[in-house]
């Protein structure tokens, strides 16, 4: 609750000190790039958020966001002479996304409208062209960098070039996969959860309101505060179960009530539009039992036989028939690193590795294969786990063989950054572009002025 209250103040003295500098500064032009401005309220208002994140004040924030704010505007004018675009509905989507963050931050609707002093549908019609706008700058961005490949030879030369002194140090890592076995209830034992999800159906259709029952039942901690509204998304946005049933009803309509790994739902559409749908649900999640844990260690202990004693299975292939994890039990059961999920690493520093597996791998030696243990996730959730230690570095300098999927990551982000460069020190010297006295000694924006150019923009 503590926490909560922090975040809440945190997010009221953020609005209150946006809605204020754009009652004070809302004519003020800070910026001018091609047929764009950037305003100095658009520059306090993301300020205020930088704020609102427990940062210190810094002058040189505003500056950055000056920067940010020209540089999506280059972007989004070459977009549109490249003819590059975004669907209304992935607007809609991500101003959706972002608007329930900020009614959960806010502690509901009517909170959050009373912080800004207009309804969430006026606030979403302001922040919407914006919005379109970053996300049209973004797709240009992945364009002009959609030819950048790094070959072999372009990671060595990078390499080569880093002073010796200056070779970055990696810890210890380790290599290491998991078989889960989640405790599973029998469909008697689920039962009783159907019944009241279908209970609360019949009343819904019996005339009373889905928007309170969600609030008081729905165990869906993230859409219940709000009446169970999950606002616009995709198809890819839900598990297959609930998409499918999302995408087949037409606006209005109720579904049965339907199973997925998060329990029984059910839902309704309130809007469609295109492949984009807009619905609220109830969530009624089963209880695991003690029982249905013993049946999940009876499990995990007969495939461990396998994998020791009889040895009639690898690791790899008991984690593909058996595991519940479907993020490993494709990739021979073996974890990724989940700060580095584009590289697709099986590398884990030890200081990342979730505290009760390493506690466990701690003791093992490279090949070994632990005995069931129960595991606690951050969901609150129980199951069973075989780990099996696949491998260990120790702490050392970065070098090519050892770290040759890092060392490609940090090459392909450079030659990234130097195409991205390339391409605005070009585009900002074909466009005109003004800046208020009040950020030309910014660092980060010298040069981006047009020659002769630097009077103070009138408002």
């Amino acid at each position: 609750m503590r926490k909560f209250g922090i975040a809440l103040v945190s997010f009221v003295l953020f609005i209150s000190a946006a809605n204020a500098q754009q009652k004070h500064t809302l004519d003020k032009i800070a910026g001018v790039v091609g047929s764009g401005i950037v305003l100095q309220s658009d520059i306090e208002l993301k300020y205020g958020t930088y704020l609102a994140q427990g940062n210190p004040p810094s002058p040189d924030i505003k500056c950055q966001i000056l920067q940010s704010l020209l540089t999506q505007k280059l972007l989004a004018q070459q977009a549109v002479i490249d003819s590059v675009e975004v669907k209304d509905d992935e607007v809609d989507a991500d101003v959706d996304r972002r608007m329930r963050g900020m009614i959960q931050r806010a502690g509901g609707q009517d909170r959050l409208e009373q912080f800004l002093g207009r309804s969430v549908i006026q606030y979403k019609d302001e922040i919407r062209p914006d919005i379109k706008e970053s996300l049209v700058a973004q797709k240009m961005q992945q364009k002009i960098t959609s030819n950048v490949n790094t070959t072999p030879e372009d990671v060595k030369a990078f390499f080569n070039k880093i002073p010796k002194d200056s070779l970055p140090s990696f810890n210890k890592e380790i290599e290491v996969g998991e078989i889960q076995f989640d405790p599973k209830l029998t469909m008697a034992e689920k039962e009783v959860y159907r019944q009241k999800a279908e209970e609360l159906r019949t009343r819904i259709k019996n005339g009373e309101d889905f928007a309170s029952l969600a609030r008081l039942y729905s165990q869906d901690s993230g859409s219940a505060p709000q009446g169970g509204d999950l606002g616009f998304n995709d198809r890819n946005s839900f598990v297959k179960e609930f998409s499918a049933m999302a995408f087949k009803l037409k606006p209005g309509e109720i579904s049965p009530v339907f199973e997925t790994d998060f329990g029984f739902h059910f839902l309704q559409v309130i809007e469609r539009r295109g492949e984009q749908v807009h619905v609220r649900h109830i969530l009624i999640q089963p209880v695991i039992t003690q029982t249905s844990l013993d049946r999940s260690k009876a499990k995990a202990d007969s495939v461990y036989d396998q994998l020791t004693h009889n040895k009639t299975i690898d690791f790899s292939s008991a984690a593909a028939f058996y595991s519940n994890n479907k993020d490993t039990k494709y990739n021979g059961g073996m974890l990724l690193n989940a700060d580095n999920v584009e590289a697709r690493t099986t590398y884990i520093p030890t200081d990342k590795l979730d505290p009760q597996i390493a506690l466990v791998t701690d003791t093992m030696k490279v090949g070994n294969i632990s005995k069931p243990q129960l595991f606690t996730g951050q969901d609150g959730k129980k199951s069973y786990k075989i780990l099996y230690l696949k491998s260990t570095t120790n702490a050392h300098k970065a070098n090519l063989e050892q770290d040759y999927p890092k060392i490609k990551e940090y090459a392909t982000n450079d030659k990234i950054n130097r195409t991205l460069s390339a391409w605005f020190q070009k585009r900002r010297k074909q466009t005109f572009i003004k800046i208020d006295p009040q950020y030309q000694t910014c660092a980060s924006l010298q040069g981006w002025s047009t020659p002769e150019t630097t009077a103070q923009v009138k408002p």
